[in-house]
C-alpha cells in the first residue's frame, strides 16, 4: 500500500495554492503523477530555479549540485541518488527562502529513496541506510514546511526503511534516527495544534501519517517519545476530515488503527 510507480522528478507540482512557494513560476505544461495514493500535478516545464529572484546561491565547494534535475529511475545507482550535493543544494535553497519555504525539496528527497526501494522491491539495507544517514544529519524539517512535504517525508522514510533498526546498527546511526524523527512527529504534533485558519491538513496526509505510524509502532518504536502524542492529535482529524477519505485513504486508517490497538496504543 505504499508502493508507488518508478521515477520522480526534483521539483513538486506548481499547481494547489496550498504547495507553491510564493515566488513560483506558471508551468508550461503539465502531466499527473502519484501522490501517496493520489496523483498530483507535475510541471513539464525546464527544471531550473527561477533565475530573476536567484535563490540559488551557486558559490562555494558545492556549485556543480543541480538536485539531480533528472529522473529518478530504477536501475539508478544508491551512491547516484545520495549525492552529498543534494542535500547540499537543499538546505540552501531552505535558508534562502527562510520562514517562506515549504519543504517541497526534501519531501521529493525523501520520496526519491522511497521509489529506490519500491523498484527494488525491499527495504535499505544497512549499507545503504547508514550511507544515507551521514547526510540526513544535515537534513533540517522546519515549521515553515506545508503539510504536503511533512506527510510525504515521513511516510517515504517510513516506507523505506529509514528508521528501521538492524541488528548491525551502530549508535551514530541510531541517533540520527532517533534525532530526526523525533524532529518529524513534533511538527506533526505542531501542525495539529495549529488555529484552524493555518492548518493545510488534508485527508490523504492523515491516512498516511498514521499508516507511518503504524508501521513505527509495528517495528517497535513505540519508544520514540513523541509517537503516542501525535497519534493522539491527529485521531480527531479523522473525524473532522471523514468526508474527504477515499476508499484507499480508508484502507489504510483501517490496517493502521488495527495494528495501533495490536501493540498496545490505546
Amino acid at each position: 500500500m505504499d508502493r508507488g510507480a518508478a521515477g520522480t522528478s526534483w521539483r513538486y507540482t506548481r499547481s494547489g495554492s496550498h504547495y507553491n512557494q510564493s515566488d513560483n513560476d506558471n508551468a508550461a505544461s503539465s502531466r499527473s503523477v502519484p501522490y501517496g495514493h493520489g496523483t498530483v500535478r507535475q510541471s513539464n516545464a525546464p527544471r531550473t530555479f527561477p533565475r530573476r529572484n536567484e535563490y540559488l546561491d551557486t558559490s562555494g565547494a558545492c556549485a556543480s549540485g543541480d538536485l539531480q534535475r533528472r529522473s529518478v529511475s530504477p536501475t539508478q545507482p544508491f551512491n547516484d541518488l545520495i549525492n552529498p550535493e543534494r542535500i547540499d543544494e537543499i538546505e540552501r535553497i531552505s535558508h534562502r527562502f527562510g520562514h517562506r519555504y515549504d519543504g517541497r525539496n526534501h519531501g521529493q528527497f525523501a520520496n526519491s529513496i522511497k521509489r529506490y526501494t519500491s523498484a527494488a522491491k525491499r527495504h535499505l539495507n544497512p549499507d545503504e541506510q547508514s550511507q544515507l544517514m551521514c547526510l540526513l544529519q544535515k537534513f533540517q524539517p522546519t515549521q515553515s514546511w506545508n503539510w504536503r512535504s511533512l506527510t510525504t517525508t515521513l511516510h517515504s522514510f517510513t516506507s523505506a526503511g529509514v528508521f528501521t533498526s538492524h541488528k548491525i546498527t551502530d549508535d551514530g546511526v541510531k541517533r540520527t534516527q532517533t534525532t530526526l524523527l523525533s524532529t518529524l512527529l513534533d511538527l506533526v504534533i505542531i501542525k495539529c495544534n495549529q488555529k484552524p485558519a493555518d492548518q493545510d491538513i488534508d485527508a490523504r496526509g492523515i491516512a498516511n501519517l498514521l499508516w507511518a505510524m503504524a508501521k513505527l509502532v509495528e517495528n517497535r518504536q513505540e519508544r520514540t517519545p513523541a509517537l503516542r502524542e501525535a497519534v493522539a492529535v491527529l485521531l480527531p482529524y479523522v473525524n473532522a476530515r471523514k468526508d474527504q477519505f477515499i476508499p484507499q485513504n480508508i484502507a489504510n486508517l483501517l490496517w493502521a488503527m488495527a495494528k495501533l490497538v495490536e501493540n498496545g496504543q490505546e
